[in-house]
């Protein structure tokens, strides 16, 4: 009788504890599902007002506007921005590479997004008690310039970094410097 009422309590102690298992494993489960519920959720009203990236494959640039006479010969030139558009074959390649290296070195690597830069960028504004460092990618950058304005708000960098994600997918890396190129302001009235 001894032995059954031992045999019973240890049983009972171990049904208790795959219970409690149980709740903490269903508790979890339920946090899970509910987080990823706000989670999707969030992310679609976050991204409601994002413009469709569908028309970065017919890029057109503001460029300037080129009078002749009747002689072929070139009268004058009108613009807002003094762009000449050009293409990426027609890059010479080292100016493709010292930009890649300023601005985003593992440029061919990432998706869109370097988490590594952005990481690195988040520890030294930390550090420094404000912002003095970017974890931009080109991606990124193209995506400010044609779709966003340059507000330093997170906000703006959310959504930044999720049309980066998505550029990365539609365009290739080629595509994605031919903007880049083409739209970069390098200062004093001169564009890329």
């Amino acid at each position: 009788m001894w032995l059954l009422r031992k045999k019973n309590k240890k049983n009972y102690g171990e049904a208790r504890k795959l219970a409690s298992l149980l709740n903490i494993f269903l508790v979890t489960i339920f946090l899970i599902l509910v987080l990823s519920v706000i989670g999707i959720v969030g992310y679609y009203a976050f991204t409601l007002d994002l413009p469709g990236i569908d028309a970065l494959k017919d890029y057109r640039p503001s460029i300037s506007s080129r009078v002749y006479d009747d002689k072929n010969q070139l009268i004058d030139e009108f613009f807002l921005e003094d762009r000449k558009l050009i293409r990426i074959v027609e890059v010479p390649k080292v100016v493709i590479q010292a930009f890649v290296a300023a601005e985003d070195s593992r440029f061919f690597e990432h998706q869109g997004l370097d988490v590594h830069s952005i990481f690195r960028a988040v520890f030294k504004n930390l550090e420094a008690g404000h912002i003095i460092q970017g974890g931009s990618t080109i991606t990124q950058q193209v995506a400010k310039m044609m779709y966003l304005s340059s507000e330093r708000k997170y906000a703006r960098k959310l959504k930044e970094a999720i049309l980066a994600y998505k550029i990365d997918k539609y365009l290739n890396k080629n595509e994605i410097l031919n903007l880049y190129l083409n739209q970069i302001y390098l200062g004093h009235g001169t564009y890329a």
